[in-house]
Protein backbone atom coordinates (compact mmCIF):
# COMPACT_ATOMS: atom_id res chain seq x y z
CA UNK A 1 0.00 0.00 0.00
CA UNK A 2 1.17 2.98 -0.76
CA UNK A 3 0.19 6.64 1.06
CA UNK A 4 -1.82 7.52 -1.84
CA UNK A 5 -4.14 4.80 -1.22
CA UNK A 6 -4.75 5.89 2.00
CA UNK A 7 -5.46 9.12 0.87
CA UNK A 8 -8.23 8.27 -1.81
CA UNK A 9 -10.05 6.01 0.68
CA UNK A 10 -10.17 8.95 3.20
CA UNK A 11 -11.55 10.86 0.17
CA UNK A 12 -14.59 8.61 -0.26
CA UNK A 13 -16.83 10.77 1.54
CA UNK A 14 -18.34 13.37 -1.32
CA UNK A 15 -18.28 16.35 0.93
CA UNK A 16 -14.56 15.99 -0.03
CA UNK A 17 -11.95 17.52 2.38
CA UNK A 18 -8.73 20.02 3.02
CA UNK A 19 -5.56 18.88 3.45
CA UNK A 20 -5.76 20.25 7.28
CA UNK A 21 -8.78 17.89 7.87
CA UNK A 22 -6.53 15.36 6.32
CA UNK A 23 -3.61 16.03 8.31
CA UNK A 24 -5.68 15.91 11.39
CA UNK A 25 -7.63 12.58 10.43
CA UNK A 26 -4.06 10.84 10.10
CA UNK A 27 -2.82 12.29 13.08
CA UNK A 28 -6.11 10.74 15.05
CA UNK A 29 -8.53 7.96 12.94
CA UNK A 30 -5.51 6.82 10.50
CA UNK A 31 -2.55 6.74 12.55
CA UNK A 32 -3.30 3.15 13.74
CA UNK A 33 -2.53 1.45 11.02
CA UNK A 34 -1.10 4.51 8.90
CA UNK A 35 1.47 7.03 9.44
CA UNK A 36 2.27 10.29 7.52
CA UNK A 37 3.27 13.61 8.43
CA UNK A 38 1.61 16.86 7.57
CA UNK A 39 4.64 17.64 4.48
CA UNK A 40 3.69 14.09 3.35
CA UNK A 41 0.31 14.32 2.99
CA UNK A 42 0.57 17.62 1.11
CA UNK A 43 3.48 16.64 -1.27
CA UNK A 44 1.13 13.44 -2.32
CA UNK A 45 -1.77 15.56 -2.58
CA UNK A 46 -0.07 17.75 -5.00
CA UNK A 47 1.02 14.36 -7.00
CA UNK A 48 -2.47 13.03 -6.55
CA UNK A 49 -3.93 16.35 -8.15
CA UNK A 50 -1.26 16.68 -10.94
CA UNK A 51 -2.19 12.88 -11.64
CA UNK A 52 -6.10 13.62 -12.24
CA UNK A 53 -6.97 11.16 -8.97
CA UNK A 54 -8.53 13.84 -7.02
CA UNK A 55 -9.39 17.51 -7.96
CA UNK A 56 -9.08 20.82 -5.81
CA UNK A 57 -10.85 23.41 -5.21
CA UNK A 58 -10.58 26.67 -3.72
CA UNK A 59 -12.45 27.94 -0.86
CA UNK A 60 -12.65 31.23 0.15
CA UNK A 61 -12.89 32.20 4.00
CA UNK A 62 -13.97 35.15 6.00
CA UNK A 63 -11.29 36.43 8.24
CA UNK A 64 -9.17 32.86 7.60
CA UNK A 65 -6.75 31.99 5.05
CA UNK A 66 -8.88 30.26 1.72
CA UNK A 67 -8.09 26.53 1.87
CA UNK A 68 -8.02 24.18 -0.72
CA UNK A 69 -10.77 21.31 -0.59
CA UNK A 70 -9.65 18.06 -2.63
CA UNK A 71 -11.95 15.63 -3.93
CA UNK A 72 -12.01 12.34 -5.41
CA UNK A 73 -12.21 11.76 -9.35
CA UNK A 74 -13.27 9.08 -10.76
CA UNK A 75 -10.21 7.88 -12.11
CA UNK A 76 -8.74 7.90 -8.71
CA UNK A 77 -11.93 5.78 -7.72
CA UNK A 78 -11.23 3.31 -10.28
CA UNK A 79 -7.31 3.39 -8.65
CA UNK A 80 -8.46 2.82 -5.52
CA UNK A 81 -11.11 -0.02 -6.48
CA UNK A 82 -8.46 -1.73 -8.40
CA UNK A 83 -6.27 -1.58 -4.97
CA UNK A 84 -9.26 -2.75 -3.43
CA UNK A 85 -9.19 -6.05 -5.64
CA UNK A 86 -5.67 -6.90 -4.88
CA UNK A 87 -3.84 -9.10 -2.34
CA UNK A 88 -2.53 -7.60 1.01
CA UNK A 89 1.03 -8.51 2.01
CA UNK A 90 1.12 -9.79 5.30
CA UNK A 91 1.37 -7.00 8.27
CA UNK A 92 5.06 -5.77 9.62
CA UNK A 93 5.29 -3.68 12.28
CA UNK A 94 8.63 -0.62 12.56
CA UNK A 95 8.99 0.39 16.28
CA UNK A 96 11.59 1.73 17.91
CA UNK A 97 10.43 0.71 21.33
CA UNK A 98 10.14 -2.86 20.42
CA UNK A 99 13.37 -3.12 19.03
CA UNK A 100 14.31 -1.72 22.99
CA UNK A 101 12.88 -4.09 24.62
CA UNK A 102 14.56 -6.97 22.60
CA UNK A 103 17.74 -5.42 23.70
CA UNK A 104 17.01 -4.56 27.14
CA UNK A 105 19.15 -6.93 29.23
CA UNK A 106 21.88 -5.34 28.58
CA UNK A 107 22.08 -2.74 31.13
CA UNK A 108 19.92 -0.56 33.27
CA UNK A 109 16.52 -0.10 31.62
CA UNK A 110 14.40 2.46 34.53
CA UNK A 111 13.92 5.09 30.97
CA UNK A 112 12.58 1.93 29.01
CA UNK A 113 10.31 1.17 31.57
CA UNK A 114 9.56 4.81 32.22
CA UNK A 115 8.28 5.01 28.33
CA UNK A 116 6.93 1.46 28.02
CA UNK A 117 4.49 3.09 30.75
CA UNK A 118 3.82 6.64 28.47
CA UNK A 119 3.28 4.64 25.40
CA UNK A 120 0.74 2.62 27.57
CA UNK A 121 -1.01 5.92 28.44
CA UNK A 122 -1.13 7.26 25.16
CA UNK A 123 -1.99 4.02 23.81
CA UNK A 124 -5.13 4.24 26.49
CA UNK A 125 -5.86 7.93 25.24
CA UNK A 126 -5.77 7.11 21.54
CA UNK A 127 -8.85 4.11 22.20
CA UNK A 128 -11.11 6.25 23.94
CA UNK A 129 -10.48 9.22 21.12
CA UNK A 130 -11.29 6.73 18.82
CA UNK A 131 -14.34 5.47 20.46
CA UNK A 132 -15.85 9.22 20.43
CA UNK A 133 -15.65 9.11 17.15
CA UNK A 134 -17.10 6.09 16.52
CA UNK A 135 -19.65 6.79 18.93
CA UNK A 136 -20.22 10.36 16.79
CA UNK A 137 -20.05 8.34 13.33
CA UNK A 138 -22.82 5.80 14.85
CA UNK A 139 -25.49 9.03 16.55
CA UNK A 140 -27.95 7.13 18.30
CA UNK A 141 -27.57 3.84 16.50
CA UNK A 142 -26.44 0.93 17.85
CA UNK A 143 -23.64 -0.16 16.73
CA UNK A 144 -24.92 -3.48 15.16
CA UNK A 145 -27.68 -1.33 13.43
CA UNK A 146 -24.95 0.96 12.03
CA UNK A 147 -22.72 -2.34 10.77
CA UNK A 148 -25.95 -3.42 9.07
CA UNK A 149 -27.98 0.02 7.58
CA UNK A 150 -24.87 2.29 7.09
CA UNK A 151 -24.14 3.04 3.61
CA UNK A 152 -20.06 3.71 4.37
CA UNK A 153 -18.36 1.43 7.25
CA UNK A 154 -15.04 1.20 6.34
CA UNK A 155 -13.96 4.22 8.36
CA UNK A 156 -16.00 2.80 11.41
CA UNK A 157 -14.18 -0.77 10.95
CA UNK A 158 -11.04 0.77 10.53
CA UNK A 159 -11.83 2.30 14.25
CA UNK A 160 -12.71 -0.55 15.52
CA UNK A 161 -9.58 -2.18 14.50
CA UNK A 162 -7.44 1.17 15.76
CA UNK A 163 -9.07 0.47 19.02
CA UNK A 164 -8.33 -3.19 19.46
CA UNK A 165 -4.93 -2.31 18.61
CA UNK A 166 -4.17 0.65 20.95
CA UNK A 167 -5.80 -1.42 24.02
CA UNK A 168 -3.44 -4.52 23.24
CA UNK A 169 -0.63 -2.65 22.78
CA UNK A 170 -1.50 -0.65 26.27
CA UNK A 171 -1.67 -3.70 27.93
CA UNK A 172 1.14 -5.59 26.64
CA UNK A 173 3.52 -2.18 27.30
CA UNK A 174 2.39 -2.53 30.65
CA UNK A 175 2.84 -6.01 31.29
CA UNK A 176 6.31 -5.63 29.81
CA UNK A 177 7.17 -3.08 32.49
CA UNK A 178 5.91 -4.77 35.08
CA UNK A 179 7.89 -7.61 34.08
CA UNK A 180 11.10 -5.14 33.66
CA UNK A 181 10.06 -3.78 37.55
CA UNK A 182 9.78 -6.92 39.04
CA UNK A 183 13.36 -8.77 37.82
CA UNK A 184 14.68 -5.13 38.85
CA UNK A 185 15.15 -3.33 36.33
CA UNK A 186 13.93 -0.05 37.83
CA UNK A 187 12.35 1.71 40.98
CA UNK A 188 9.47 2.91 38.90
CA UNK A 189 6.19 1.60 40.67
CA UNK A 190 3.66 -0.04 38.28
CA UNK A 191 0.30 1.87 37.57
Amino acid sequence: MALRHAILAELLDDAGASGYRLAKTFDVAVASYWYATPQQLYAELIRLEAEGLISGREVVQVRRPNKRVYTLTDTGREVLERFVDTTSRPTFMRDDLLVKVRACDIGEVPALIDDLRSRSQQSLVKAEFIEGLLAKLRGDMSEDRFLAESPRIGPYLTGLRGIAYERENAAWCRRTADVLTARGGGSTAPD
